[in-house]
């Protein structure tokens, strides 16, 4: 198991639930617009957000942003901030915006060369250690030091039976991020203020690096492909690469590094890391729909049409919910089309429906709890559904404070 560090007030390691992180794509140096991404992301269910602290202007703006988050939005998610290049220089000219961070994103890779390598890391560190910060050792397959990388190299070249070039890649990942965790340690940054990722861009190099990482360290590991694509296939990449590696119980945070479409709306990135975990029983973050994927037997779009307006209705409650009733979270639905399936998912879920297929008589069943309560019909039947679904949640799910 990793050991345990508070990024915040967030516990990332040592057993406690992966915790999903997101990151903004919007100037820094706008606070206006950063914190109100911000807070959309933190509303969609992201429990880390990080932010681009690439020159004064963005440093410059980070306590704003803070405070606009607080003030404004109502939003006190920790902010992470990510440093490359010239992040041992910001945070020390602007000590507020040092403080007003939860955690430090540092690329090994990206911090110079040689002395001035180790020198800039030194103050980075230190930074951290002086404002009592964490810190995520970020390496990336894009950016890993040269010098690293060309001395195992040179090394592999020289051996009798030398390993390919990928290999020797993910090993100078997982050294290059151990080394510079070990090294923080040796400045004075306690243990458990350090997270470590490896980020690369191909399912099996992620596996092997992390796996490896696992095996060689106790720190919490953050989880992502990078680069991972846009649209489905960089939903489903993500999907693989992390399941597989969640599924070992290797992961402490995770993101989904997706690619929006041109002025797309960021957080799919969020809602992909909640699909994911509850997808795999790690986390429940709204009640599951199971949905019939149609045949021949469902030539009408009735069930599709229910079903898309039962999740948009349990989508827009949740807001309300998750404050008022968190354990419906945990409410499990069922929209089936027709009688092969339809009953047994519908008795299988607390509250299930079983429409008519094609050829079958123009009633739906409704079970809850595994019993039928009522058959539906006529045209107010999506909206009869609906009802028994709120229903359900006021006699089953006990507000916040009842009986206390």
């Amino acid at each position: 198991m990793s050991a345990v560090c508070r990024v915040g007030d967030v516990p990332v390691g040592g057993g406690n639930p992966v915790v999903v992180q997101s990151m903004t794509n919007t100037d820094t140096k706008d606070a206006v617009a950063t914190a109100a991404q911000v807070a959309a992301l933190a509303e969609a269910g992201s429990e880390l957000v990080r932010i681009t602290v690439n020159n004064r202007e963005a440093a410059a703006k980070v306590p704003e942003i803070v405070e606009r988050l607080r003030d404004v939005h109502g939003v006190e998610v920790p902010i992470v901030g990510d440093f490359h290049y010239n992040g041992h220089t910001l945070l020390r000219e602007f000590p507020e915006t040092a403080d007003a961070l939860a955690k430090y994103r540092i690329n090994p890779g990206n911090v110079g060369r040689g002395a001035r390598h180790d020198a800039n890391f030194a103050t980075m560190i230190e930074a951290a250690i002086d404002h009592g910060k964490p810190v995520r050792v970020g390496v990336n397959a894009g950016s890993l030091d040269p010098e690293l990388l060309d001395g195992l190299m040179e090394e592999n070249a020289r051996r009798a039976d030398p390993v390919s070039a990928d290999e020797v890649l993910r090993e100078a990942m997982v050294a290059s991020a151990l080394t510079s965790a070990e090294a923080a340690e040796e400045i004075g940054l306690p243990h458990d203020r350090i997270i470590i990722s490896c980020k690369v861009s191909r399912l099996p190099d992620m596996v092997a690096v992390y796996r490896a990482l696992a095996a060689r360290c106790d720190y919490p590991l953050h989880l992502g492909l990078t680069e991972a694509g846009m649209g489905a296939k960089g939903i489903i990449a993500t999907t693989a690469a992390l399941s597989v590696l969640l599924e070992q119980g290797i992961g402490d945070t995770i993101r989904a590094s997706l690619t929006p479409e041109p002025g797309g709306d960021r957080t799919i990135e969020v809602r992909a890391c909640l699909d994911i975990l509850q997808s795999l029983g790690l986390r429940s973050f709204r009640p599951e729909v199971t949905a019939c994927p149609g045949c021949g037997r469902t030539t009408s779009s009735v069930f599709q049409e229910l079903a898309q307006a039962i999740q948009a209705h349990l989508d827009d409650r949740m807001a309300a919910w998750r404050v008022e009733r968190p354990g419906v979270v945990d409410m499990k639905v069922a929209v089936m089309g027709c009688i092969v399936n339809g009953p047994g998912e519908s008795r299988a879920a607390d509250i299930g429906i079983s429409l008519p297929g094609t050829g079958e008589e123009p009633r739906a069943p409704v079970y809850v709890d595994g019993e039928k309560v009522a058959t539906l019909e006529g045209p107010t039947l999506a909206e009869d559904f609906i009802a028994m679904v709120e229903e359900y949640v006021e006699s089953h799910y006990a507000p916040v404070g009842a009986g206390a």
